[in-house]
């Protein structure tokens, strides 16, 4: 059975190993920043047997974690995992991969990223130079080629050395999973797609919960949190670096795939009261947030009409207004923001400025929760609130923390 590595943010790994579960796959053991999994079956969420070796139901699990994981980074396929004390024992490791099951003949292959912990192996350059020498020889071996034309579609490899021991890793997702495809202006300073279906996590927010964004830019909170709601898998509007790997060429992968769309498509939610709204202050941000918006749901729409269903999805509703202008539209809900950290938008003593007038917040939404996330340490000082819940997240380079407030939580 096939083990697939799903990096998340930093802190995200429990968020991750639940969504799996939800799923229906089996998390197979996590480290910092990942968790492993395989695609589970009807005994493993609970301890029995494993399911039995299919490699073609493995094919269709790799395409359904792409289509359908919110919370992670991307998805890798471990190749193989081996003792590496030494550099001519990696360069066997990687070179004993059936690396011509994978790759057609004129695949270009980049190892992309090291990452190396407590290990002999320290020098990231050089265990990337060797797994790719290791990697090229084995294919031209095989295939009997000096050199490979390189003439194709790209094919990435990632591997970790750590405590001696090496994983080496075959992406399948390509572009990051937080590209959705809806994306079609960034405004600044965006939040990543996956990390805001995290935050909706640790905020435990469900559907029918009113949810407001008071600092939505370009809509990323409000567009994942309707996705959320009604079901609809994110990766419904892009392709996968999967579907250029062998395996998934053969005629019967390609209807596996195409059951495992129509599937995502056939649970998508119409039935449900989803209340989602947005407001900025900047309405050039609001223009890209309705833009992004009407693509995703566009996109829902478009895999519903696949499977013969004309239901359309409710769009969030943004408005142009500042934060401080800003009246509850519901008695209770959920208010969850990413305000301006002062580190691309203005200064660190400006976003200071912010946190302490948005107290105001709570007179306007008095019977709401409230979740925002940061990368500044003053932030609760500056609010004058102590957080009822703190959980720390670092996403790319960032190091971010997400205070989450519920309606009891009061002043220093």
């Amino acid at each position: 059975m096939m083990t697939f590595v799903a990096p998340c943010a930093i802190g995200a790994e429990k968020i991750l190993s639940n969504e799996l579960k939800q799923l229906g796959f089996k998390p197979a053991g996590s480290a910092v920043g990942r968790v492993a999994f395989t695609r589970g079956g009807e005994n493993a969420a609970d301890g029995g047997s494993q399911p039995p070796e299919n490699p073609l139901e493995d094919l269709a699990a790799a395409y359904r974690a792409n289509l359908r994981l919110r919370t992670a980074d991307r998805v890798y396929l471990r190749l193989a995992s081996f003792p590496a004390r030494d550099f001519e024992a990696l360069f066997e490791g990687v070179r004993s991969v059936s690396w011509e099951d994978w790759f057609p003949r004129n695949v270009r292959v980049t190892v992309d990223k090291v990452r190396t912990r407590g290990s002999k192996l320290s020098s990231e350059h050089s265990i990337q130079g060797v797994t790719h020498k290791a990697v090229y020889e084995r294919l031209g071996s095989v295939w009997k080629m000096r050199t490979l034309p390189e003439t194709g579609s790209a094919a990435t490899v990632r591997v970790y050395v750590e405590n001696d021991e090496a994983s080496v890793l075959l992406d399948l997702s390509g572009m990051p999973l937080h590209r959705r495809g809806y994306r079609t202006a960034g405004g600044e300073a965006p939040i990543r797609e996956t990390l805001a279906a995290v935050l909706l996590q640790l905020a435990s927010w469900r559907r029918k919960t009113p949810l407001h964004d008071a600092f939505c830019g370009s809509g990323t909170i409000p567009i994942e949190a309707t996705l959320y709601a009604h079901n609809i898998a994110p990766g419904l509007g892009r392709a996968f670096a999967l579907s250029d790997l062998a395996p998934f060429t053969s005629s019967e992968a390609l209807d596996l795939l195409r059951r495992e769309r129509l599937a995502a498509a056939s649970e998508i939610r119409t039935d449900c009261l989803v209340r989602v709204t947005g407001s900025d202050i900047d309405s050039k941000a609001l223009a890209a947030a309705k833009a992004n918006a009407e693509r995703a749901c566009s996109i829902a729409g478009q895999a519903l009409q696949e499977i013969g269903n004309g239901a359309r999805i409710p769009r969030p509703d943004f408005t142009q207004a500042s934060f401080a202008d800003l009246e509850a539209p519901y008695p209770e809900g959920l208010l969850l923001s990413n305000p301006p950290w002062g580190e691309r938008l203005g200064d660190i003593d400006s976003a200071l400025d912010l946190y302490r007038s948005m107290g105001e917040l709570w007179r306007s939404f008095p019977g709401w929760d409230f979740g925002f996330i940061t990368s500044q340490e003053g932030f609760e000082d500056a609010l004058g609130r102590s957080a009822s819940k703190k959980k720390p997240l670092k996403s790319g380079n960032l190091d971010t923390k997400f205070y989450l407030y519920n309606r009891e939580s009061g002043r220093h």
